[in-house]
Formats: C-alpha cells, sequence, structure tokens
C-alpha cells in the first residue's frame, strides 16, 4: 500500500521565480499569492517574480516566499485526490507542514514566518555568528567536538542533522572557525562556512525564540488532521499545545532531519513529494534511503508528472 509524506524545504530553496509557472496555470495557486501580500502588508509576489535575488534571500522575506510556494503546491496535489498521510518540513519548511496538517490557516502562517524572520535577523548581529557544512564524520563525533569547544567558551553546534555523512553546525564566528578546524582533524572530508544570516538553530537564537513564543501565542491553532513529524525530536505531533512548545525550541535546537525521515519510512511511508522550489529535500532523502519513492514538485512540468504518477500508485 502506498504511504504518502508531504515534505517542504526551508531557506536556500528560494530563487526569483519561484512559483510562477504554477501561479500563471492556476487561479487557485493565484489566490495564495494574493492572501500573502494582502497579509504581509506589501507585494511579496512581485519580489518572488522579479526580485533582486538578494532582497528575496533576506531571512523574513525568503520565509513567507517559500511557504507560499510550498503552500499552494501541497494545496494543488491535494486538489488532484493526493492526500499525505504524514507531513514534515525542514526548519522553516515545518510551518508550511502546519498549514498542510491544518494547524494554523495559511494567512496565520505568512504572517508568522515573516515576523520570525525579523526576530531571527534581529538576535545577532550580522558577522558575529555563522553556520558550515560538515562533510563526512559521524554525529556522535560532531557532537564530541563542538561541546568541547562550547565548553572552552566559543558557542558551536550541531543544527541540521541532514543525512548521514552530512550535519550543519552553528554558533559564534570564532566557534564555527575553531570546530572547522577541529572537525577536519577528526576525520571530516570538509567543512565548509555557509552564506547565511546568521546561526540559525543555535543557542544564539534563544533571544528571537522568546519574542516567537510572544507571536505564537497570540494565534488560534487547531489540532492536526495529517500527522506531522516534528523538527526537534522526530516524533508525530497532533495536538497543538504540543507543536506550540517545539516550534519555539525549534529556532535553537538542531533540526533531525535524518530522524524525522526514518520516523516516517518506520510509519511506512514509501513516498515523498517535496512540495517547493528545488530539490534538496529529494536528494537528502535518497541518502537517508535510496529504496525511498521521492518526488520533487517546484513547477507545472513536475506537479503533472506527479498527478499522473500517482494513478498507479496502491491505495
Amino acid at each position: 500500500m502506498t504511504k504518502i509524506a508531504f515534505v517542504f524545504p526551508g531557506q536556500g530553496s528560494q530563487k526569483v521565480g519561484m512559483g510562477q509557472s504554477l501561479v500563471e496555470k492556476s487561479k487557485d495557486s493565484q489566490q495564495f499569492i494574493e492572501q500573502a501580500d494582502a497579509a504581509l502588508g506589501f507585494s511579496l509576489s512581485k519580489l518572488m517574480a522579479e526580485g533582486p535575488q538578494e532582497e528575496l534571500t533576506v531571512t523574513y522575506n525568503a520565509q513567507p516566499a517559500l511557504l507560499t510556494v510550498g503552500a499552494l503546491i501541497a494545496a494543488r496535489l491535494m486538489a488532484a485526490n493526493i492526500q499525505p498521510d504524514y507531513t514534515a518540513g525542514h526548519s522553516l519548511g515545518e510551518y508550511t507542514a502546519l498549514v498542510t496538517s491544518g494547524m494554523m490557516t495559511f494567512e496565520q502562517a505568512v504572517t508568522a514566518v515573516h515576523q520570525r524572520g525579523l526576530y531571527m535577523n534581529q538576535a545577532v548581529p550580522a558577522g558575529v555568528g555563522g553556520m558550515a557544512a560538515i562533510l563526512g564524520l559521524e554525529r556522535a563525533e560532531v557532537e564530541k567536538v563542538t561541546a568541547k569547544i562550547t565548553d572552552d567558551g566559543d558557542s558551536v553546534q550541531p543544527a541540521n542533522l541532514n543525512c548521514p555523512g552530512q550535519i550543519v553546525i552553528s554558533g559564534t564566528k570564532a566557534g564555527i572557525e575553531k570546530a572547522c578546524t577541529a572537525l577536519k582533524e577528526a576525520g571530516a572530508r570538509r567543512a565548509l562556512p555557509l552564506d547565511v544570516s546568521g546561526p540559525f538553530h543555535s543557542t544564539l537564537m534563544k533571544p528571537a525564540a522568546e519574542k516567537l513564543r510572544k507571536t505564537l501565542a497570540e494565534i488560534e491553532m487547531k489540532d492536526a488532521t495529517i500527522p506531522l513529524i516534528a523538527n526537534v525530536n522526530a516524533s508525530v505531533v497532533k495536538q497543538r499545545e504540543e507543536i506550540q512548545a517545539f516550534l519555539v525550541e525549534q529556532l535553537y535546537s538542531p533540526v533531525l532531519w535524518e530522524d524525522s525521515i526514518r520516523t516516517m519510512i518506520a510509519s511506512g511511508v514509501t513516498h515523498f513529494i517535496e512540495c517547493g522550489p528545488g530539490k534538496v529535500l529529494s536528494g537528502l532523502i535518497k541518502k537517508i534511503d535510496r529504496t525511498a519513492t521521492v518526488y520533487p514538485v517546484y513547477d507545472e512540468e513536475t506537479l503533472e508528472e506527479v498527478i499522473a504518477a500517482s494513478r498507479g500508485w496502491s491505495k
């Protein structure tokens, strides 16, 4: 029997022109764009369509843009009778999963992630923190090395546990530099500093998390109609009280992406559909489990492809 998960990417997947073919072909998709503009009070749609890329990449713009495209793709798939058994999102993508799971309205989520982006941008001054991708080293070794550097006074920690051999670390600039050197000495194949605006999913984000807590407390969330897999512990979440607390914790805790995918596979998921620009999550899922069936949906053509393929799936 086919079991389906919708998965949603986070920051880094945004690009000028994202979602345009979907919007041009569907009035339903156009409504998401219009609702986002109205909720935010500025033309996110123009920024998505025309750029510039630098402005679209700023965290408080990238987050609502990615959520909008992911949400409209999921809605189109569900309208075509492709119903997910689970949802999950990578970092920011968790909010798109919340919309698809029925825990937040689209308008609530697009406003919340814009605020989330502003809080994250304000939390740490530019140049103070950073992130780096560590390739070819086991999780336990990364945790051991970063914990020692943190204990010595320069904060750094695992931020995204993406797949075997790929872990992103986050922390102060000094902590990242020391960790990259130490992790390569410990056997990492590569340690690559990332071009990001802050030390996301590190303890340096705790000031942003406190502001986010207040914002989320004002949102009337609902229990899930579709189970969601939470970033912070890779467990199934259905209750609104649980996810509200997890969303705050998520801002300064590691994204357990590999564990989340394994949770869904253990629950019987056979098909993963990535809803959003690019194919980043699709690549990670195949590295976690080569036998998984994965479809990235990012434009009208790939949407039609997965709808056609779904007609042959066992119910």
